[in-house]
């Protein structure tokens, strides 16, 4: 029974840090990194000062979740963010929780 639970928990250690790794490449690939990087202001607040400002909010994730989906003005100033209608709902939750993750 150990020997299950120990594949069960490295097998999902394997899938969270893919996920975190992938986050990158899939921020890249649904357009994020056109207007926002890691760790600095461009266009957008850089991810880093994003989860700063949520670190603690238990709702962040799903009030991100929609704020990329649906776009927002204001929240970081008076450009706004245009809608991510294109990007899956999975993806966004993998990109918020791994923006989030950030520190």
């Amino acid at each position: 029974m150990k020997a299950v639970w120990m594949g069960i928990v490295g097998a999902s250690a394997l899938l969270l840090v893919g996920t975190v790794q992938a986050s990158p490449d899939l921020a890249k690939s649904s357009g994020c990194m056109n207007c926002h990087t890691v760790d600095k202001k461009m266009v957008g607040p850089g991810f880093k000062d994003v989860a700063a400002k949520y670190k603690g909010d238990s709702g962040a994730a799903a009030s991100l979740a929609g704020k990329v989906k649906n776009g927002t003005k204001g929240a970081w100033g008076p450009i706004p963010m245009p809608p991510n209608a294109n990007v899956s709902d999975e993806n966004i939750k993998t990109l918020v929780t791994w923006i989030l993750s950030l520190k």
